[in-house]
């Protein structure tokens, strides 16, 4: 079993600058997934750290649903999000948003936000998608593919990091102002499999 180790240290802005300004990244409105609601990701995130996934109901990586649960439920409180977009980009996501989101509740749990069936890469890929893959300078490979976003930085995570339930913080994301400007470090462990 090959355990992959990434440590990136996300510098964090003032608390001023948080407050008057917004990222490129966050500057969408989105469709919760099987709804009508939209949300402006600004409004809603620009506080915080996130991490970005494409996601897919019928991939081998699909149980990483669980781990990225026990991330946000962990962080959530602690200016860290999660927010997932399926993806048919890789032909292993339904054609119903309704059944997406009932794999996502009753399988595994989920309660990060889910957000509208989208794609990912390629000419039809959303805006969202083509912004952090010019800034990461990578599009996704393949599903679950995650962009880690700090107020400014976007990188580019594979979709092998995270594996289910051994994905987690290496120190306190340090929500107080006092730590906002520390470095933030993640450390996933991951293991080749799934696909």
């Amino acid at each position: 079993m090959k355990k992959i180790i990434l440590t990136l240290a996300l510098m964090f802005v003032s608390q001023s600058t948080i407050a008057s300004e917004c990222p490129d990244v966050l500057k969408f409105m989105k469709r919760k997934l099987n709804s009508q609601e939209t949300v402006n990701l600004c409004e809603a995130y620009k506080d915080k750290a996130i991490l970005f996934v494409n996601t897919a109901s019928k991939c081998g990586f699909t149980p990483q649903f669980e781990g990225l649960e026990s991330l946000y439920s962990q962080y959530k409180d602690k200016n860290f999000m999660v927010l997932g977009f399926p993806s048919n980009d890789f032909n292993q996501e339904y054609n119903d948003e309704g059944k997406t989101a009932e794999l996502c509740e009753l399988t595994y749990g989920v309660k990060f936000p889910m957000f509208e069936t989208i794609s990912v890469k390629g000419d039809d890929a959303d805006p969202l998608y083509r912004l952090l893959a010019k800034k990461a300078n990578t599009i996704p490979k393949w599903n679950f593919y995650k962009y880690l976003v700090d107020r400014e930085l976007v990188h580019a995570l594979d979709q092998r990091l995270g594996a289910a339930g051994r994905i987690g913080f290496k120190d306190d994301v340090g929500a107080s102002p006092e730590r906002r400007k520390e470095a933030l470090s993640i450390v996933f462990y991951g293991d080749r499999q799934g696909g």
